[in-house]
């Protein structure tokens, strides 16, 4: 199968340098799917899963913020948060999700709300990429 170089960056550092098939990512207008000379593209991130194929194995991420560009099969994804599914802390994941609940259960405040419902997805979206590591 074609190939194109991948980099995925987060504040932290870089996740990912290499050769990759596939690249599937939530952006904000929905999921796109990268693969081998595709067309010159720009899109920023939402919060969803990610999916990288790369040797023949495919590997599950949270991703967060950010953007995604793709240029003469040079992809570059820059996220706020990049996680793959094994380095997700499950019980850290499930405490932010019933915070992020409780707050918007109990505030009256329109921006505290939009902030927490924003947190809440995040941690939905982790949980549910560390649960795929149960299915597989």
């Amino acid at each position: 199968m074609n190939e194109f170089h991948l980099t995925v960056v987060t504040p932290d550092g870089t996740k990912f340098d290499g050769k990759a098939t596939s690249l599937l990512v939530k952006t904000e207008s929905g999921d796109v799917e990268i693969l081998a000379n595709h067309a010159e593209y720009f899109a920023s991130l939402g919060i969803g899963r990610a999916r990288i194929e790369a040797g023949g194995e495919k590997k599950f991420a949270s991703s967060a913020g950010g953007f995604l560009s793709v240029k003469q099969n040079e992809v570059m994804l820059v996220a706020t948060t990049f996680e793959f599914a094994d380095e997700i802390d499950l019980e850290r994941a499930i405490s932010a999700k019933e915070k992020a609940e409780d707050l918007i259960s109990r505030s009256n405040d329109d921006k505290a709300i939009l902030i927490a419902k924003a947190k809440l997805a995040r941690a939905l979206n982790r949980i549910n990429v560390s649960e795929l590591l149960k299915t597989r």
